[in-house]
Order: structure tokens, then C-alpha cells, then sequence
């Protein structure tokens, strides 16, 4: 499958990205759209992977700038995990242990799809910050090793103004379980 959006999908897509990043400056203080602009029009498969995130309800914006590797860093900032993204176990050794009901697909498999990755914990704590995130939902995110070899995965959410971290088995899958990603350009 080519990784590519057409000229008009792309100057859709940087018009949408445009508006969100003016309308909430607080998530991006001090970082300017041309830039921003300039290096994504640079990078056209990381334009598709945010258009990925845009069809699949994650409304992508800059979180802020990676000084260490020089990038520039989307979120999804959809209020609820991104609807799209739902209904999925965690990874792909989760989906194929199912032998009945699987979901679609997992949240590891698809955001490998889409060239983005799952905010770990630490990082969807510190996006938490800019506002009241999965209220309703809850997004899986990175799960370590160890909580993993033995067949778990974690997730987060947000209730009672705190942001809780939760365990599941990896193979299990929610309509309002989906997952959140990152994505550095």
C-alpha cells in the first residue's frame, strides 16, 4: 500500500491541522505553524500517518518540540480515545491467542499501520495536563515487558479529576478501549 495523500487530500489535511493549532496555542507555546508547516510538506508519509489520525477520530495537534532529536510532536487530542481505533485487544500475540470473538485487529498492529506509536504512561500523564482527556473512554498504552510476558497490558483514563492506570488481559477488547498515539516529525 503506498503511503501517500494525493495534493488536495494533503492541502485538506494542513488546512484542518492549521486551524486546530491556532485555535489551541496553549498546547504548543512558543512554536510557530511555518515551521511546523515547512517540515510536515518535507515528510509526506508522516503526513499520511496524521491523516491516518485524522480519519481514524484522533484529531492530531503539536504536543510540543523534541529539542534532543529536533522534531516536532503530535498528539491525538480527540476528547474520547479516537473512535476509530476502538474494539481492539492490545497487540497481535493478544488477537491471535482469541479463538473466539476477535476484535479487528489490535492497538499495537494498527498504530504500526498508521507509523505512529502508543503514549506510554508517562506520557499520557503529561498529556492529561493540557486538558480533561477520556472522561467516557479509556486508551491503552504502552504496557512494559514484564507486565506483558505474563499476559496483561495496562490502559489509562481519567475520572474524579485523576488520571488512573488500570490492568486487563491483553486479549480483551472494549467498545470505549481504544488507544492514543504520538507521532514525531
Amino acid at each position: 500500500m503506498k503511503k501517500e495523500l494525493s495534493i488536495k487530500q494533503c492541502e485538506e489535511l494542513l488546512k484542518t491541522l492549521k486551524v486546530r493549532f491556532e485555535k489551541n496555542m496553549n498546547r504548543h507555546k512558543g512554536i510557530e505553524w511555518a515551521k511546523v508547516k515547512a517540515r510536515l510538506e518535507a515528510n509526506t508519509e508522516k503526513i499520511w500517518s496524521l491523516n491516518e489520525m485524522e480519519k481514524t477520530g484522533g484529531e492530531p495537534d503539536v504536543f510540543g518540540y523534541d529539542k534532543k532529536t529536533s522534531e516536532y510532536v503530535f498528539y491525538d487530542f480527540s476528547a474520547e480515545s479516537p473512535i476509530g481505533r476502538r474494539s481492539f485487544c492490545y497487540d497481535h500475540e493478544a488477537l491471535e491467542s482469541r479463538k473466539e470473538n476477535k476484535p479487528k485487529n489490535s492497538a499495537i498492529n494498527m498504530a504500526t499501520f498508521m507509523g505512529i506509536e502508543i503514549l506510554t504512561e508517562e506520557l499520557y500523564r503529561e498529556f492529561q495536563k493540557l486538558g480533561n482527556f477520556d472522561l467516557k473512554t479509556s486508551s491503552w498504552v504502552k504496557t512494559p515487558n514484564g507486565i506483558r510476558k505474563l499476559g496483561g497490558a495496562i490502559f489509562c483514563d481519567r475520572r474524579y479529576d485523576i488520571v488512573f492506570v488500570y490492568h486487563n488481559g491483553a486479549e480483551s477488547y472494549y467498545a470505549n478501549r481504544g488507544f492514543r498515539g504520538s507521532l514525531k516529525i
